[in-house]
């Protein structure tokens, strides 16, 4: 195998989680220097520009993850510079996501990142770097989801609950993409963000929002509801899906839900979970690299949302913190 590298003078530094933390408000982060990674013939090594702070970082540093490993550097999400490694790759910027990478080892946190050579993806022209460092975690998530439950025909009606989470602007984009009509709900308080692909947004709050729901489907209901939140969203999924309707769960706010089950088996419905943390840097980036087609032909819109703060590695730990509080992606400059 043909390799060089290139060299850069910046001196090199990695976040450090040597335990996990007790709560949001006290998050330990340690800035260390990152002595430079030795790769083996099988890797590469990235020179991390850019990477997010999800709510799965946050997670994992309180210890919410028990195959999360302590000592180690997070961060699932990235974009940067390949630096070491083929030939064919030195210099070509990168990004993706892992359930591996920052969880049961180091990760992007970090001014270098070793990578499978097989992970490598390289980053569309279209996406500046902060929607590259963003997007790792929310699409995996939501092309996984839809590629389990069978994506929206067109015409289908469909829900997107938590719409205005990271995970719900994804599953929304992607639903649009398939041309389904795509029927948004947020809690009251949660502002829309510009560019969601919602044909409809309500709140979920509303006193006749299950009725609102039937109407836009001429009392038909809906083939699919993607929940980003789980438990409040729950009855509700099972009284608007039609028959042989799917739901799709990702996260959940209780863990024990009573549901009407005579109700889920007599419409045959059926529920399809969705863990990313199983799937390594390799699998995610193949699942990742299915967008670029659509990002290559502009047939995937980004929501243009507010920017998300930029965080120095030495302001990490209120990065950590605000992420946990209220939700979405923060990022972290890192080189």
């Amino acid at each position: 195998m043909n390799s060089k590298s290139i060299h850069s003078t910046h001196s090199a530094k990695s976040l450090r989680l040597l335990a996990p933390s007790k709560s949001s408000d006290d998050i330990e982060i340690k800035i260390t220097e990152q002595i430079k990674p030795v790769i083996g013939p099988t890797e590469a090594l990235v020179r991390v520009s850019m990477a997010a702070i999800n709510p799965s970082d946050v997670k994992a540093s309180l210890g919410h993850m028990p195959q999360a490993v302590f000592p180690r550097t997070p961060g699932r999400d990235y974009v940067g510079v390949v630096e070491e490694g083929p030939k064919a790759w030195i210099g070509k910027t990168v990004f993706g996501s892992g359930g591996d990478v920052g969880i049961t080892r180091d990760g992007s946190h970090a001014s270098y990142l070793v990578l499978p050579i097989n992970a490598l993806l390289e980053k569309p022209k279209e996406l500046t770097d902060a929607q590259a460092a963003s997007m790792g975690v929310p699409y995996v998530t939501a092309l996984d989801g839809w590629a389990k439950a069978g994506y929206p025909a067109p015409g289908d009606y469909v829900i997107i609950a938590g719409a205005m989470g990271k995970v719900g602007l994804a599953a929304a984009s992607l639903a649009k993409l398939y041309g389904a009509h795509v029927i948004g709900i947020k809690r009251a308080l949660t502002p829309a963000i510009p560019g969601h692909a919602c044909e409809v947004l309500l709140d979920l709050e509303d006193p006749v929002l299950e009725k609102k729901l039937m109407e836009l489907t001429q009392g038909l209901g809906y083939s699919c509801v993607y929940n980003t939140v789980g438990s409040p969203y729950l009855d509700l999924a099972l009284n608007v899906l039609a028959h042989k309707g799917k739901q799709i769960l990702i996260s959940t706010l209780d863990r024990n839900c009573p549901f009407d089950i005579f109700k889920f088996f007599r419409k045959e419905m059926t529920f399809y979970g969705v863990d990313t943390l199983k799937m390594d840097t390799v699998a995610s980036n193949q699942i990742l690299k299915k967008l670029l087609p659509h990002i290559a032909s502009k047939r995937l819109t980004l929501p243009q949302e507010e920017r998300p703060v930029i965080y120095s590695m030495e302001d990490a730990a209120s990065g950590f913190s605000q992420t946990f509080l209220k939700g979405g992606v923060g990022l972290l400059q890192i080189n």
